[in-house]
């Protein structure tokens, strides 16, 4: 059932923040604050003073991220970096990111706002390094308490091992297979997740709550919680088994009014989808050089067509940051952030509320994406939890499994990485089937890349377990399948092509397999058919071809219903054990394995 809370029943006070000096970096993006009639501007300080009325204004400050998946400890590599552009139009990039300094940054920021809320825009957990996923995700969520996260949206991610596991997450209780971890029981999320889109097939009733509003004496604020509706297309059919995902458009519009009807007219949605910003740097300007000109995708329709009654969209799933102001269905601005992934950035922004209309006044908001630096003091509360977790992870998790020469990078059209995996599942299912031809990996899979500095004392270029996981979290099964020629062809295809071809999902290839992408042309077209070649020869399309690719993709995920297909199913280990396999097999100490070139793909651009 949808709740009405002014605060969480095992939060404690917030009385013994961490004093420390944090300034973030501000972004130009904000909506320029107007002058409210009758009463001091939104920067000014409101509020009830000593013998006299609450002023008719009230400033709410709204902290928010999105995107964190488990990463607790400092990303690597570029993972760990956020871009940031320059007064002279050049670009430099930041370290940032680190739950030691996100908790000293989002306690710094609520100093002197005694109206304060925290919000997510989902995926807080799943895809998460060793230190989280080896123990189901419990680390990040006892981090989010101490975060005092208020809210939440669920995202994609968060379905990655199923709704029972969703529950557990949010009620408590020990992990059903695993157990207990500690000596404690799991006591679950101090906060609600919010999923108002989710079915339940069955009752067709919201699956958790489906909106929660925080209230502060006479001021309350409502927040809306929906995932992307094409979650099934991007999660494992098991974890999605059973529930339905509706509308994002619709389904918010459905609560607000909901909302409305029990008197709260200030709201805010927490939406896992997210959008394409025109540069890469979190600093740009979203609104130049028209309001929301800044932003494509999904995010954009969605946020032109949600209600006017909601005052603000707190995004994610794209893992891009913004902050834009595009305009509702009445035209009128309206605020839609994203503050990256992995806990590299966060987004303060300030809500004007309006306590005769119980309204945000709209003209007056004000947001800023700020980075996560790490020249601040640690949360010392954040260091004894990962303390905590890393001492139980590190027998596993500290074995060392390979050794590189320099960084194998994720990024790219084609990624050294995603070569170096498609080679290993390759390498992997000839073991099980010899005759296997080559091997696809969705670019989506990939979650970090693996850096040739040490993360801890295992010595520079070794690659621990750790390390490996935090690339391949997901645990998926490396399986085999035959296809005919015309079948991969048409695999290929979809990359860019059906729901891939506005934001085309590029396939990791194994060795020997090589094609030219051109894109100048449109669609489909954009594989040229008859540069498609296997050790040199055309793919011949009644020939028959055995091919690895994980569970994932073997269930038609990622938009590739064509990879659904095949016969003779064979399914082996996980797709991490394959990874292990294929880098202690192929490297030493004294013959560390170099990055590939990635040159499997052909780009015309």
């Amino acid at each position: 059932m949808p709740a009405t809370s002014p605060a969480h029943p095992r939060r404690r006070r917030r009385t013994n923040r961490l004093l420390v000096t944090a300034a973030g970096v501000l972004t130009v993006g904000a909506l320029a604050a107007a002058a409210l009639p009758g009463a001091a501007s939104a920067g000014e300080q409101h509020g009830k003073g000593e013998g006299h009325r609450p002023s008719r204004y009230q400033d709410v400050q709204l902290l928010s991220f999105n995107d964190l998946h488990g990463n607790l400890e400092p990303p690597a590599g570029s993972s760990g970096r956020v871009t940031e552009l320059q007064p002279d139009g050049t670009t430099r990039t930041i370290d940032a990111g680190g739950a030691e300094y996100l908790a000293t940054h989002l306690r710094q920021a609520r100093k002197g706002n005694p109206y304060s809320i925290t919000a997510a825009g989902g995926d807080m957990v799943g895809a998460s390094p060793l230190i989280s996923g080896l123990f189901h995700d419990e680390p990040t969520i006892e981090a989010l308490n101490k975060l005092e996260l208020d809210v939440t949206s669920v995202g994609n991610h968060e379905f990655d091992e199923g709704a029972k596991e969703l529950s557990r997450l949010q009620n408590g209780g020990c992990h059903p297979t695993d157990g207990c971890y500690t000596d404690k029981k799991f006591k679950g999320a101090d906060f609600p997740y919010l999923a108002a889109n989710v079915l339940d097939e069955r009752t067709r009733k919201p699956l958790l709550k489906p909106y929660w509003v925080w209230k502060k004496k006479d001021v309350k604020v409502g927040f809306i919680g929906v995932t992307l509706e094409g979650t099934p297309d991007i999660v494992s059919a098991e974890g999605v088994k059973g529930l339905a995902f509706k509308d994002e458009v619709e389904t918010i519009d459905k609560y607000a009014e909901e909302l409305r009807r029990k008197g709260v007219k200030s709201i805010v949605a927490l939406i896992h989808e997210g959008g394409f910003p025109a540069s890469q740097s979190y600093n740009y300007d979203c609104d130049a050089p028209g309001a929301g000109d800044g932003i494509s995708g999904p995010i954009a329709d969605i946020a032109k067509n949600v209600s006017p009654e909601v005052d603000a969209l707190v995004t994610g799933h794209t893992h891009n940051a913004y902050v834009c102001t595009v305009p509702d269905p009445a035209g009128k601005p309206r605020m839609v952030t994203s503050a990256a992934s992995f806990g590299r950035l966060y987004t303060d922004t300030t809500l004007t509320y309006d306590r005769r209309t119980g309204d945000i006044a709209r003209t007056a908001v004000k947001s800023a994406n700020h980075v996560v630096t790490r020249d601040v003091p640690k949360a010392p509360d954040m260091t004894r939890l990962i303390d905590k977790w890393n001492t139980l992870a590190a027998p596993i998790g500290n074995r060392p499994i390979g050794y590189i020469s320099g960084d194998i990078v994720k990024d790219g059209t084609e990624s050294p990485l995603g070569d170096l995996i498609a080679d290993a599942q390759l390498e992997y299912a000839r073991t099980l089937d010899p005759e296997t031809d080559l091997a696809l990996m969705n670019p989506g899979g990939i979650r970090a890349p693996l850096t040739y500095a040490a993360s801890g004392g295992e010595g520079d270029g070794v690659v621990t377990f750790a390390e490996a996981f935090t690339v391949q979290p997901f645990a998926n099964t490396v399986n085999l399948r035959t296809f005919t020629g015309e079948q991969l062809i048409q695999a290929l295809k979809e990359q860019v092509s059906g729901p891939n071809e506005a934001a085309p999902k590029i396939l990791q290839v194994s060795d020997g397999l090589t094609y030219t992408l051109d894109l100048t042309r449109t669609g489909a077209d954009r594989v040229v058919t008859d540069s498609i070649r296997l050790n040199g020869e055309p793919v011949d399309p009644s020939a028959d071809y055995r091919v690895a690719t994980n569970s994932f993709l073997a269930g038609g995920g990622d938009g590739f219903p064509t990879l659904g297909e095949g016969t003779d199913d064979l399914v082996g280990e996980d797709d991490l054990t394959a990874l292990e396999q294929y880098l202690t097999a192929n490297s030493s100490a004294g013959s560390p394995l170099a990055p590939p070139a990635a040159d499997r793909i052909t780009i015309v651009q």
